[in-house]
């Protein structure tokens, strides 16, 4: 048993990753921005910690007495924000102020030995038919690059000789996503960006979650964490399936540029999880993309 720091603990990998810490009988702290956050985190079971993110000395406080920190903090936009460039701007302060305060913090905790720190698959160029390991070529621009720039600050951590894992998480299939996929494939409107032999790399939320904590028991390193990649063109039969239509659309290639977020959706991922699983035996509850992903 670990007593642990929690970070982005009411987001969508935050609460099945509370959930998944104490079912493995670990003591649980959680860090709530403010008295209502707490009171959530109070609701999921975890002793909430009041601070804030962007300050060292506050976290600090937070970590005392703790073994590892687990930082699942971003903010991601959703809906219509997606588009939005200020959106995507408090995103990156989050993943790259917020992960230099934590390992600030971490550095001058006498107890924590593991920090570790989300990120995202899609800042691996495009691969075609190949498999992608953690190895493979990066392409982080734009808005991705703050998800490298998070986890060299975590790689910091790893300098002194404790454990810093960053994982390279693939597209969360969670509510938000799964409600907009199948709104959109019912009403017959375009929504899976790239060609249709594409891959793309998805995981559910609770997979996710459940590697965040596996990876407590890895070595420091890069992790990728993702489900069975699958082809765009079998993905949007599986949305069609769930939405109850023949094959969901994809996006044409000329709609691209007019939404610059969506470009790096574009990208061929067929990346591997197989490190992660050698470190720790985590897999995927559910490896293949189902319906039910989505329903």
């Amino acid at each position: 048993m670990m007593k642990i720091l929690l970070i982005g603990a009411t987001g969508v990998l935050g609460r099945p990753a509370v959930a998944e810490l104490l079912a493995q009988r670990h003591d649980v702290k959680a860090l709530a921005r403010n008295e209502d956050r707490a009171i959530v985190i109070r609701h999921l079971r975890a002793q909430p910690v009041v601070g804030d993110l962007f300050d060292t000395e506050s976290l600090r406080s937070a970590m005392t007495g703790c073994d590892a920190v687990i930082n699942l903090a971003s903010r991601l936009p959703q809906g219509a924000r997606f588009a939005s460039p200020a959106a995507w701007r408090y995103n990156d302060h989050v993943r790259v102020a917020g992960s230099a305060a934590v390992v600030d913090a971490a550095l001058h905790s006498d107890t924590v030995h593991t920090v570790v720190a989300e990120g995202i698959c899609f800042v691996y160029a495009d691969g075609g038919d190949a498999v992608l390991d953690e190895d493979a070529p990066l392409e982080a621009t734009g808005f991705l690059r703050s998800s490298v720039l998070a986890h060299e600050n975590a790689q910091g951590f790893a300098a002194t000789g404790r454990t810093a894992v960053r994982l390279r998480i693939g597209l969360v299939v969670d509510r938000q996503l799964s409600q907009t996929l199948l709104g959109t494939a019912k009403l017959h409107l375009p929504m899976l960006p790239g060609p249709h032999d594409g891959w793309r790399t998805l995981i559910r939320p609770i997979d996710a979650a459940a590697a965040a904590i596996a990876a407590l028991r890895a070595p420091s390193g890069v992790y990728n964490v993702g489900a069975d990649p699958i082809r765009v063109g079998d993905l949007a039969g599986v949305v069609g399936e769930a939405a109850g239509v023949r094959r969901a659309r994809t996006v044409p290639p000329w709609l691209v540029p007019a939404f610059s977020a969506l470009a790096p959706l574009t990208r061929s991922l067929r990346v591997s999880s197989a490190r992660l699983s050698a470190a720790t035996d985590w897999r995927p509850r559910q490896p293949r993309v189902e319906p039910q992903w989505f329903q």
